[in-house]
């Protein structure tokens, strides 16, 4: 078949879209993705590892409209015309929209077409957003409603031909919002190739950088949302215990001024490392200059239903992990015996953990050699991506 993926975003970088398209591509389907560029000079066709890419010219001041796509038109105007096109150049047999910010737009002008729809919500899109600090202040809070955007989420459930998303415990609540038709929604949750853990070369420099050092890792978005402002609160108390602690941050956000000003306060600065965006290919490297992969996150609707590929990619090479009780990574955890869990937003029993980590050599082990078994052998790419060809065999099917 000729599938339409549409991303709102540049592309590469985006782990989820690009597996799921080269699966799909493996598997002798033709994906063509539509993508933005903020770039001028970008190129705005390219074959992509087989993947077919268009690239649509956009700015950063539009794409910030994104957020009022359910309230003004703007967003779904300027985008229109881009999705048309790309319709008619590509002949697509089916879409398959990537989150819902542009799935509004895509559903309309599917009117003409009527084609079948994959939707695929990377994330609880309404619950996020009323995690973000612009959305409970003016004039975000009058302009946008997490209430309609939930509205608009339930109507693309019920319209879709397909559904798919990234846990158990998401795939349950989508389920418990349809009336019928629950063998419609997939569970394709994020996890890495086996190549992430089989075919990366070391930086020896990171390694060097933190041989000394007994590392707590955390690889992703920084946003409060995430937790970190705690695992930082904790490092007066682990650094009385354990002198060579390092908290090594790979990754950025907006938030990173707040939590460099925590630091600043908590006169932490030398415990701290902020490593800033990173390429995917340095992550090993940082991994295996690690002893604790951590996931703090603050726990809302939306993090007790999903949970973070950088937990498998720590998992995979054999780091055991430290994670807040948000339900679905917690059930992860538990299940497969491969590392602690603290309190919801507690740097005290944050802290405590981490000594127990830290002391413990016994369980330390068994947690490690538990984590690289489980994503081996049951939750790595090549494994959970049967749900996503079994879906594409049976819409090939009909």
């Amino acid at each position: 078949m000729r599938i339409g993926m549409i991303l709102d975003k540049t592309f590469p970088p985006d782990p989820r879209v690009e597996n799921e398209a080269l699966t799909l591509v493996q598997e002798g389907h033709q994906v063509f993705l539509f993508a933005l560029t903020y770039d001028a000079d970008a190129t705005t066709e390219e074959t992509y590892k087989n993947i077919i890419v268009k690239r649509y010219k956009f700015n950063r001041l539009t794409y910030k409209l994104s957020a009022l796509a359910y309230t003004v038109p703007l967003y779904k105007m300027i985008l229109a015309p881009k999705i048309k096109a790309f319709f008619t150049s590509y002949a697509i047999d089916v879409l398959h929209i990537h989150d819902m910010r542009i799935a509004g737009t895509v559903f309309s002008i599917n009117k003409k077409w009527n084609l079948p729809v994959v939707l695929d919500l990377h994330d609880n899109y309404p619950e996020v957003m009323k995690a973000y600090p612009h959305l409970n202040k003016f004039p975000g809070k009058q302009l946008i409603s997490p209430k309609i955007w939930r509205q608009k989420e339930q109507f693309f459930i019920e319209k879709a031909d397909r559904i798919i998303t990234v846990s158990p415990e998401f795939v349950n609540s989508i389920k418990n919002r349809l009336i019928a038709h629950h063998e419609k929604v997939f569970l394709v949750p994020n996890t890495v190739r086996k190549e992430f853990y089989t075919q990366f070369q070391l930086m020896p420099s990171v390694i060097e950088r933190f041989k000394k050092n007994f590392v707590l890792l955390y690889i992703g978005d920084t946003g409060l949302r995430r937790g970190l402002e705690f695992a930082i609160r904790a490092l007066p108390d682990l650094a009385k215990k354990i002198p060579n602690i390092k908290l090594v941050i790979v990754g950025t956000s907006s938030a990173d001024k707040t939590l460099q000003q925590l630091v600043t306060g908590l006169q932490v600065g030398k415990y701290v490392s902020f490593e800033g965006w990173q390429p995917p290919a340095t992550f090993p490297s940082y991994i295996k200059a690690a002893a604790i992969g951590i996931s703090p996150l603050i726990r809302s609707k939306q993090h007790d239903m999903a949970y973070a590929n950088k937990l498998f990619q720590y998992m995979s090479l054999g780091l055991p992990v430290l994670v807040s009780e948000a339900t679905a990574q917690k059930r992860i955890v538990e299940k497969n015996h491969c590392g602690w869990i603290h309190k919801d937003k507690d740097s005290s029993n944050f802290a405590t953990k981490v000594i127990e980590a830290y002391t413990d050599n016994g369980t330390y082990r068994n947690f490690a050699k538990n984590a690289a078994d489980f994503v081996h052998n049951n939750y790595n790419w090549e494994v959970t991506a049967k749900k996503l060809v079994c879906l594409y065999n049976e819409l090939e099917k009909k």
